[in-house]
């Protein structure tokens, strides 16, 4: 609070029958404009909802007694997309024939009807996508693909390093404009 100081100092005065005003001095005494101050900060950090951090929500396996059989997979379940450059997807299904004949090439917007299409016709426990991105492909291509498992629902896929004989495949395909005789 602020408090008034009336002590008057010294009563001297200066010439006969003089009396000289009392001086008054103020002192402000701001302790409780410190505490208020104080108050606020944290009322307002405490009423203050904090920033949500974005991450993509992940499916991971069940746990189980034998790692050799946690995942298993049906190889006409699967469907393995190879990431490349410039939003191009390479995708085969099963296992990639040693000619690549089943090698099929698209682009991440038109990679949707292929997924539902193998999702229609795999039953639900073997369905499986295989997401193996390449030295080419973009951060923001890898994004994509896990948004595609999103919105198609896909709840089991994977993410593998690509090998190098499918890497040397995209590559060779990614120079030539794409496979030939695959869908674009």
């Amino acid at each position: 609070m602020a408090e008034m100081d009336t002590s008057g100092g010294g009563h001297h005065k200066k010439g006969p029958g003089v009396k000289k005003a009392k001086k008054l001095s103020t002192r402000v005494d701001l302790t409780p404009m410190v505490d208020l101050g104080f108050l606020l900060i944290t009322f307002f950090i405490f009423t203050t909802s904090m920033s949500q951090p974005t991450a993509m929500k992940l499916n991971l396996p069940k746990d189980t007694d034998k790692p050799e059989e946690q995942n298993k997979l049906k190889e006409s379940g699967a469907l393995t997309l190879l990431l490349g450059k410039d939003n191009s997807v390479y995708y085969y299904e099963g296992q990639l024939d040693p000619s690549a004949s089943n090698l099929k090439s698209s682009t991440m917007k038109k990679i949707r009807d292929e997924i539902i299409r193998k999702k229609r016709s795999t039953p639900v426990d073997d369905f499986m996508v295989v997401i193996k991105p390449g030295n080419e492909s973009t951060y923001k291509d890898v994004v994509d693909a896990l948004d595609e498992m999103t919105i198609n629902d896909v709840k089991r896929y994977a993410m593998v390093d690509i090998s190098p004989v499918e890497e040397q495949l995209v590559g060779l395909s990614d120079k030539n404009g794409g496979i030939t005789g695959g869908s674009q």
